[in-house]
């Protein structure tokens, strides 16, 4: 009989070795490592880059000194502009009539100051100076770019933008400080609120509808930190994520029965994992007949409807009054004749009385939660309810969400930046305390290739819908095939 261990050595004949040979030995013996560090040690120590060649670090100096430059002049001709210009008749002066006029006084302040700049540099900072009269100064051309998804200041000198889903620092800086503190003002009195040290953070929504948020000292130790997640003009159907690669068309669906036969929903994911953009997408599904109440904290979402009523929360005024939370937009929006309602996050008390209106006829609900997988969605639930201050049993907490919750549609961005919906799971039912769940379609990750995008599938589990007779009942008769796994 073979042992799968290592064979024992046969005995030597060399004679035994005394004790302080053996601790002689055993110090000489190199220590063991783990395959963890074994790892850790082959793999190189990040090097300092390389130093630039000579002409190329003196082309990078010269556009240095060229923007740091043009940055002096911007903060004098601006002075000028203000003292020149008529800023209570900006309102309703054209854009091409108010960049003639800037172009004006700033070409002849340049020849008071005997500035000569090539065309190009005029351009730009004549351009730069209409940003700081009727935009958001150095962040307006963020704004205006198509391919940028979030905006994030660190202090001043540090601005980082999304693209793809990949962070990037720009080469976009304000002057200082208090530029960046102007700019916040701007924006935070555009919609009756002010940032202050008493009150050093603010929610508010630009004019294009785009979600802001800040903190200024001295909660921000570094300088004020802005994030801004950019509005999307488009509104992206069921196609475009099918064709973006989110799911497959089988998905597509699946889900199309889902919100036709009225299903409430719930989207999880992550911070800009794409819940609010797959909400838009499901909400096509929904039948113009139908009345649809939307709630929000900043209103975000783009349904495709013809009856559509919009709701959004409003904070306390720097009295402290005045607040209307989500919570008071849902409970008179059950008030108003809802087919369907939809709430742009639940992340509060406002949980009671969404999951009341899933249990009371209101079904077809949708609203999104931030959570890793549905599982910890149910999780997120329970704790938003106990939150609430209302003492229930947690069987009696689960039995209202199975009850009230169909169907938990999982969004995830993955390391390459990309989004995937990777996970849709129904909910059947209780078994005994627990909240029985099965998933039906799942993103599996596959490998990575050498430029780092993630390699996977879509595929179903083998898992009947356990809503099929419903689907059939209301005319959509699934083929079994969009069930049956990739092997």
């Amino acid at each position: 009989m073979f042992s799968r261990f290592k064979k024992p050595e046969a005995p030597s004949a060399r004679p035994a070795a005394t004790a302080g040979s053996a601790a002689q030995a055993a110090a000489a013996r190199p220590t063991p490592i783990s395959a963890t560090q074994a790892a850790l040690a082959a793999r190189p120590l990040p090097s300092a880059p390389p130093p630039r060649p000579p002409a190329e670090a003196a082309a990078l100096d010269k556009e240095k000194k060229r923007k740091q430059r043009l940055q002096e002049l911007k903060v004098e001709l601006h002075k000028r502009l203000l003292d020149n210009l008529n800023l209570a008749a900006l309102e309703h002066a054209s854009e091409a009539s108010l960049k003639q006029e800037i172009a004006s006084i700033g070409g002849e302040a340049l020849d008071e100051m005997a500035v000569v700049l090539p065309k190009d540099d005029r351009a730009i900072l004549f351009q730069e100076l209409y940003d700081e009269v009727m935009g958001l100064g150095p962040l307006e051309p963020l704004l205006k770019d198509e391919s940028v998804n979030d905006i994030l200041v660190n202090g001043p000198q540090r601005i980082f933008v999304e693209r793809a889903g990949k962070l990037e620092l720009t080469d976009i800086t304000f002057k200082d400080e208090r530029h960046l503190l102007r700019i916040i003002d701007k924006i935070v009195s555009a919609v009756g609120r002010r940032v202050d040290e008493s009150n050093p953070y603010c929610d508010a929504r630009l004019a294009d509808g785009s979600r802001f948020n800040c903190m200024v000292p001295p909660v921000a130790v570094d300088g004020s930190l802005v994030s801004i997640r950019k509005f999307k003009k488009e509104k992206l159907g069921v196609h475009d994520l099918v064709r973006f690669g989110a799911f497959t068309e089988e998905m597509a669906l699946y889900l199309q029965a889902a919100v036709s036969t009225r299903l409430n929903i719930i989207v999880s994911g992550g911070t800009g994992s794409g819940k609010t953009t797959t909400l838009n997408a499901l909400s096509s599904f929904i039948d113009n007949k139908e009345r649809v109440l939307t709630i929000e904290d900043t209103a975000e979402l783009q349904l495709q409807q013809v009856h559509v009523g919009r709701m959004e929360s409003r904070p306390p005024n720097v009295e402290g009054k005045g607040a209307v939370t989500q919570r008071d937009c849902l409970r008179n929006a059950l008030r108003m004749r809802p087919d369907r309602i939809i709430v742009g996050e639940t992340r509060g008390e406002e949980v009671i009385d969404m999951l009341q209106a899933m249990n009371t006829g209101h079904d077809g609900s949708m609203t999104t939660i931030h959570a890793n997988n549905a599982r910890d969605g149910i999780s997120r639930l329970e704790n938003m309810v106990a939150m609430a201050g209302i003492e229930m049993p947690l069987k009696a907490v689960r039995s209202q969400i199975a009850s009230a919750v169909n169907l938990i549609v999982q969004a995830s961005r993955l390391q390459d930046g990309s989004r995937r919906m990777v996970s849709i799971t129904e909910i059947t039912g209780m078994e005994g305390e627990v909240i029985s769940m099965q998933e039906v379609f799942r993103y599996e990750r596959l490998g990575v290739e050498p430029n780092g995008k993630i390699i996977g599938r879509f595929n179903a589990t083998g898992v009947r819908s356990h809503f099929s007779d419903r689907f059939r009942q209301w005319g959509y008769d699934l083929p079994a095939s969009i069930y049956e796994p990739i092997i």
